[in-house]
């Protein structure tokens, strides 16, 4: 039997699971410590610990994932989306070392993924373009030369990766530098490589992008085109298919453009091709996305196509199931159920689901990676499922998806459902006129939002490794550190109160709005601050957040650059 290693996790490595047993495929898992008792993990034939507890040592770590894929005798490797899934250097090393590479060519990643040269890709076949470098920035004055030649609002991006880290929108000249130096953070931290580019930004445009397959011999086959213009951060949160409002000439348009880029470099398997639609009709090509996206549900709901088992065919020279792109029958969205707090400006919310309502019925398919009782880990994305619907027609599908909205609930982590239930209703997004784009979140709906109630903060799961033997063989052992101290504690001793309990109270203490890693600080030692003033930077579960001060006064430090800070953990002292 073919055995697939899924070199991801949590909904995407769910959903490979599931696609691998219907094809009569057995699949891996493999799982960081946080994940050890994961739905992937407990869904899959086989499991392998990767031996870590952060993204760089388990997920991002090529020598952990071929270990893992010798060790279970693996024949091949998906990589789901994100992580490895856009690396040219870990499809380079699974073919070398004899497994099949369920993705792009290395060599296809090596052109698409960096974005400069699929600009100047997109140049060569014609395809629409904003002004932009084609070279990396060398530092943040030519980010500035740039905007001052070409004019304000601009986007600094990331040349490698994708899924909105490592971009940042620039409406005044003189956050251009900072918005620099922050883009190349994010873009180290999400991608290992921090080179950035720039390029002009369409105002208020709406975000369309366009499924494709290719056979690798440059055969590409548009499956359809999506809108994923709902977006916060930069990050998509509600995606639908077909895109709507659109004239034959521009969906033609879109279409040629895509197969013209990907065919080009011979495409091989799933891919994306992103554009930008400006209010006035101008388009520009955005980026190619070398992998399957989060959001390719709605368009197998609109075609009855398995992008997944698609993905298989191909990557086993078995070829595509068709052959043109499939007409769309009804209307799609999909919603990505993220634990974050809409009231608090979409902070990271994670914790444990202590309890988790699904919906069901006709035209709703549920896909998650948590079920009640299973944790959304800090160390990771916010991602606790995705909401999809179906429907005849776009008005019939907002109402199933209102529907399936209410019956939804989730206990712990705050959710963005408030958020779905309120852009629903709103006649920007629900009507025929389809008035939003990338930055109406923000602008528009962000201030209706109330707070929501903060979860208890995320157990530590990282497990306690050491060596004992089992019938003479040496074997290394992990337990959650929490069974081990629960043994080391004599009988009806209580536990102490911790000093963060003790000063819980203190006024004047400065405490972490999400827990995430913090990234630097933004004032001195020392220095005086008024309220609302920014202090410090937060990478929170792969986005970058501020911490403003809450009080004015002297500012003195209590954590160092590079700490892992809980969530209301003390950053500072304002006195």
């Amino acid at each position: 039997m073919t055995k697939v290693l899924i070199a991801n996790r949590g909904e995407i490595a769910v959903r490979v699971v599931r696609a691998c047993a219907e094809a009569g495929y057995a699949s891996v898992a493999v799982y960081a410590d946080q994940d050890a008792d994961a739905l992937h993990v407990r869904l899959a034939d086989e499991a392998i610990a990767l031996g870590g507890a952060t993204a760089a040592t388990t997920y991002l770590s090529i020598d952990a994932v071929l270990a893992a894929a010798r060790q279970a005798h693996a024949d091949a490797v998906h990589p789901g989306y994100g992580f490895l899934s856009e690396s040219a250097a870990f499809a380079r090393a699974v073919e070398e070392a004899g497994l099949v590479w369920i993705g792009p060519a290395p060599e296809s990643i090596d052109a698409l993924g960096d974005k400069m040269t699929a600009r100047r890709i997109a140049q060569r076949v014609g395809a629409p373009l904003a002004a932009g470098t084609d070279e990396p920035l060398a530092g943040p004055e030519q980010a500035v030369a740039f905007a001052e030649e070409h004019g304000l609002p601009i986007a600094i991006k990331a040349a490698f990766g994708g899924g909105g880290r490592g971009l940042k929108v620039v409406h005044e000249l003189a956050e251009v530098a900072d918005s620099f130096d922050a883009a190349t953070r994010e873009a180290v931290a999400a991608f290992g490589r921090g080179e950035c580019f720039v390029e002009r930004f369409l105002e208020s445009p709406r975000h369309i992008e366009v499924q494709i397959l290719g056979d690798g011999e440059g055969g590409i086959v548009v499956v359809g085109d999506r809108d994923c213009s709902m977006q916060r951060r930069n990050q998509k949160l509600i995606e639908e298919a077909p895109a709507p409002g659109l004239s034959i000439e521009q969906r033609a348009e879109f279409h040629a453009a895509a197969r013209a880029v990907c065919a080009e470099v011979n495409y091989r398997g799933a891919g994306t091709v992103e554009f930008l639609l400006a209010a006035d009709g101008t388009i520009s090509f955005l980026e190619v996305n070398t992998r399957l996206q989060v959001e390719h549900p709605v368009t197998e709901a609109v075609t009855g196509i398995d992008l997944v088992r698609e993905q298989f065919r191909i990557a086993f020279g078995e070829g595509m199931s068709f052959t043109e792109t499939p007409p769309p029958s009804g209307h799609a969205f999909e919603f990505r159920i993220n634990a974050e707090d809409p009231g608090r400006g979409f902070l990271p919310s994670p914790g444990r689901v202590a309890a988790l309502r699904t919906p069901g019925g006709p035209g709703v398919r549920w896909d998650s990676g948590i079920e009640a009782g299973d944790t959304v880990q800090p160390a990771f994305d916010s991602m606790i499922a995705k909401l999809i619907v179906h429907a005849e027609s776009r008005d019939a599908a907002l109402v199933r998806a209102r529907r399936a909205l209410r019956e939804t609930s989730v206990d712990g982590p705050a959710t963005v459902i408030p958020f779905d239930v309120l852009a629903l209703d709103d006649e920007a997004f629900a009507t025929e006129t389809f008035a939003v784009h990338t930055q109406w979140i923000e602008r528009t709906l962000l201030p209706k939002l109330e707070p929501q109630l903060r979860p208890a903060a995320a157990p530590d799961n990282a497990l306690m490794r050491f060596p004992v033997e089992i019938d003479g063989r040496r074997v290394v052992l992990g337990l959650p550190p929490h069974l081990l101290a629960g043994l080391a504690r004599p009988a009806g001793a209580d536990a102490a109160p911790t000093a963060t309990e003790d000063a819980a109270s203190d006024p004047d203490q400065l405490r972490s709005p999400t827990p995430g890693t913090l990234v630097r600080w933004l004032v001195d030692d020392g220095e005086t601050v008024a309220e609302g003033d920014p202090v410090a930077v937060l990478d929170a579960m792969k986005m970058e957040t501020t911490v403003v001060a809450h009080r004015g006064g002297t500012l003195s430090q209590r954590a160092e650059v590079a700490a892992v800070i809980a969530a209301a953990g003390v950053l500072a002292v304002i006195s």
